[in-house]
């Protein structure tokens, strides 16, 4: 398994959690939060809210971080230098590096100097 294959396989993870994170929030308050309910249970309302926020920043961070790491690790299998279209565009091409044409004698033109 080649590393982009690796990065693409947690992209695709840090993705799934990071909607099942904003999905579980709620703009007006109606999330996971307010299920929650009392001040007893996983440290109120706040917290949960607080928790909620810094992991969806965190994965947010996480995605960016591995989408970087994946374009440097991609190797390029799909790149130009194996393109079919290069290859021959490159055979039709003539190797002669200059045109034949006859030479033609023309006179100098004499400038006088003053």
């Amino acid at each position: 398994m080649s590393t982009f294959s690796i990065f693409l396989v947690l992209i695709t993870i840090v993705c799934f959690l990071l909607i099942v994170v904003i999905m579980v929030q709620n703009p007006k308050g109606g999330g996971l939060s307010s299920t929650v309910g009392g001040s007893q249970m996983l440290g109120g309302v706040q917290k949960t809210t607080d928790f909620l926020d810094k992991s969806t920043w965190t994965l947010a961070t996480i995605l960016i971080v591995l989408i970087l790491l994946s374009s440097l690790s991609f190797t390029g299998a799909l790149s130009d230098n194996d393109s079919k279209i290069i290859e021959q565009t490159e055979a039709t091409v003539p190797t002669s590096a200059a045109p034949t044409s006859p030479v033609q004698n023309t006179p100098a033109a004499t400038n006088p100097v003053k």
